[in-house]
């Protein structure tokens, strides 16, 4: 079809200032999932593993396994302890090597249960970096040499830790699993989501309809994707419309019209009718494949505070050390090596960081696991620390605030007529054509349920607008130079709408009846209905929003005075989007930049946190540290929310971890016993189980902090 080039450029020139990104969009669609590396994830264990040191070379289901058979040999280790017999008011049964059981099994649980541990702990001396596993190492082997020597009756030692021993292994196993299950369930969400595309695809050729295996999918083949199946790769459709089910890529339920010319993911669910669909991108460039790519990235990315828990728990090794050197020498010097020996013990084992193993990093693996269930994907860690600091949010306008199209906003009648006859008049000239201006008006009508009147003789007029025959008459849809043409002027009527238009940057075509002007539209790139809510919602936690748009400065100041934006930056070319962040930055300004990915890349990076929003743009883009899946604006709010939550988690369980040994060491080696308080091995023990529950049921409240665009308030 012929496309409109009638679109004026006197009228027409604000938001012709911004139509390169109108015609950008459609021009660039086909081909914008092309830009997606991969990599592959059959080992997801192995992105969780290596984003923390401590679980190097060890996966979520050996974890899983050892727990279950250590928690299995731990209870009658339990039950036969005289020491937790002694604690609960019990007598343990007795038969012919009964005693036997706690150190057997608890010799068992050492060496298969602790291996990990102890591995660990060798790897953390060998590079002469103590941390975790070295103190776990230290706890469980003081405890496993002590327990011994009370068993063979070696000195006169009470210090039957069998059954801590057993507990505390369970306990770590339990704690690694969970980590990990949790450090994976982002990426597992998705590899699941991989599994389920389709293994076959309908391609259409000129034979007809064959069914071919995805893998032999090509750029710019045609498939077709039938009512409940879904698409087998990226794509644009070319024939028909349905409502698609694109909750796995963006996280929100809603399904989403899709038509002719627009873009649609692999693994979305075309729901109630059949599309022909031109790939666009196959296996490892499509969207899905670089969703994957991120979240391995993010899980593989250092964190500030992972390495601050590193650095708590290497500073709880050389706490724990020293505290035990100075509990033997003070008790030696007393005179008692019994006790000192049981005092040093006590010592390392209650100074084993339960809890602090998992303070932090179960705070971060449900932090990035629920972004991502929410179409948040958290490809660097610091990014989402980082967005709890944030002072402005400056957004992109087009296709980030608005959504890059032009759209109906208001219309004028002259003499009183009707606007909706006005409409389908426009729409019924318009409807041959395919330029994006000429869609919103037709768009428009629909949406109304109008009746088009039917057309004939379609024609375009170079630079002035087109003309069709409606009912006999000669109907003609045009700008200014279409009206100097034709030796129109407009009534004063239509010229007070008109100008009111023209001022707040909108384009505005006539509709003209032979030599009659009936009435005009006015067209303006369409607000998105969340960006209101967004906007309001960050101001209403302390956030400014500023806007960034390469349109003229009549355009942008309308768009901001209409979401009480508090800074707009208009008229500004896309290589210098970046100077306009350092300028806020000059303030003394945190920037979080969001932007749709096509050429904010300067701007992303140079931000304290760069967003790009919608999968459908760039989602590879290295530039910026978080992408929102979908095309939603309240996605940001998510982030602040989140990166906040999870920050005050992250103290309140590093407090309450490194609390609890700073105040339970100093007790277990006696300090107090001048006064009759001496923390027991069992006592210590319990509390520190305590401990570690806390942290874990406290990180879970995380899960309770509302992530879905639609419930910000």
């Amino acid at each position: 079809m012929t496309e409109h080039s009638h679109h004026p450029a006197g009228h027409h020139a604000p938001v012709g200032e911004a139509e390169p990104d109108f015609t950008e969009r459609h021009a660039t669609s086909a081909a914008q999932h092309q830009h997606h590396g991969h990599q592959g994830h059959d080992g997801a264990d192995d992105h969780a593993v290596h984003s923390h040191g401590q679980h190097a070379g060890h996966s979520t289901a050996m974890f899983k396994d050892r727990f279950w058979l250590t928690l299995a040999l731990s209870v009658p280790v339990v039950y036969f302890s005289p020491m937790f017999g002694h604690l609960l008011g019990y007598v343990p049964l007795e038969f012919p090597g009964s005693s036997w059981i706690p150190p057997v099994l608890g010799t068992v649980i050492f060496l298969y249960g602790g291996q990990p541990f102890l591995k660990g702990g060798i790897n953390e001396l060998k590079t002469r970096q103590p941390g975790m596993m070295l103190l776990i190492s230290m706890a469980i082997t003081v405890a496993f040499v002590a327990s011994w020597a009370t068993t063979l009756r070696i000195g006169n030692f009470d210090l039957d830790f069998w059954w801590e021993l057993a507990l505390l292994v369970a306990i770590m196993l339990l704690g690694h699993w969970i980590e990990m299950r949790a450090l994976g369930s982002a990426q597992g969400a998705l590899d699941a989501l991989a599994a389920l595309l389709p293994d076959e695809a309908e391609r259409v050729t000129d034979a007809g309809v064959e069914t071919v295996p995805v893998s032999e999918l090509r750029q710019g083949d045609v498939v077709l994707v039938r009512s409940g199946a879904r698409m087998p790769a990226d794509g644009t459709i070319v024939d028909g419309r349905a409502e698609f089910d694109e909750s796995m890529i963006t996280g929100e339920s809603k399904t989403v019209l899709r038509a002719e010319g627009d873009p649609v993911v692999a693994g979305t669910v075309a729901t109630d009718n059949t599309v022909r669909v031109t790939v666009t991108a196959v296996g490892d460039d499509t969207a899905l494949a670089g969703i994957q790519r991120l979240v391995a990235e993010a899980q593989a990315s250092s964190s500030k505070a992972q390495a601050l828990a590193d650095r708590a728990a290497a500073f709880l090794f050389y706490f724990a050390t020293l505290a035990g050197v100075i509990t033997f020498i003070a008790w030696i010097l007393l005179g008692s090596l019994p006790e000192a020996v049981t005092r040093t013990v006590t010592v390392l084992v209650i100074a084993c960081p339960h809890a602090l193993g998992l303070a932090i990093p179960l705070v971060i693996a449900i932090s990035t696991e629920q972004a991502a269930k929410a179409g948040v994907l958290i490809k660097n860690r610091i990014a989402l620390e980082r967005m709890r600091t944030i002072d402005v949010v400056l957004f992109d306008k087009t296709g980030t605030l608005t959504k890059g199209e032009p759209e109906v906003r208001d219309m004028a009648t002259v003499d009183g007529g009707a606007a909706d006859e006005l409409l389908a008049l426009a729409a019924a000239v318009e409807s041959d054509s395919e330029h994006p201006v000429a869609r919103a008006i037709v768009r428009a009508a629909q949406s109304k349920n109008l009746d088009l009147p039917p057309a004939a003789g379609f024609s375009s007029m170079t630079g002035r607008g087109v003309r069709a025959t409606v009912d006999g008459r000669t109907v003609q849809v045009g700008g200014p130079a279409l009206l100097r043409e034709l030796g129109l002027s407009e009534p004063e009527s239509l010229a007070a709408s008109t100008r009111e238009w023209m001022g707040r940057g909108a384009a505005v075509l006539h509709v003209i009846d032979g030599d009659r002007i009936l009435g005009a539209v006015s067209l303006e790139d369409a607000i998105r209905p969340e960006s209101r809510q967004a906007v309001a919602a960050l101001q209403s936690r302390g956030i400014k929003v500023a806007m960034i748009t390469g349109d003229a400065q009549q355009v942008a100041t309308a768009v901001g005075a209409e979401l009480n934006i508090d800074e707009v930056f208009a008229e500004v070319l896309p290589a210098d989007k970046d100077k306009k962040v350092a300028q806020l930055q000059a303030r003394g300004l945190k920037v979080a930049m969001v932007g749709d990915g096509v050429n904010d890349s300067p701007a992303l990076a140079r931000a304290e946190v760069g967003i790009a929003i919608g999968a459908g743009t760039d989602v590879a883009m290295e530039s910026a540290g978080v992408i929102l899946a979908g095309n939603d604006p309240r996605a940001v709010l998510s982030m602040v929310d989140l990166s906040r939550a999870s920050y005050t988690k992250m103290w309140q369980n590093l407090v309450w971890a490194t609390g609890y040994n700073v105040i339970a060491v100093p007790l277990a080696a006696g300090v107090l016993a001048f006064a009759g308080i001496i923390l027991s091995p069992a006592a210590g023990a319990v509390l520190m189980s305590v401990s570690t529950i806390v942290v874990a049921l406290n990180a879970q409240l995380l899960r309770r902090v509302k992530l879905n665009p639609s419930q910000v308030r």
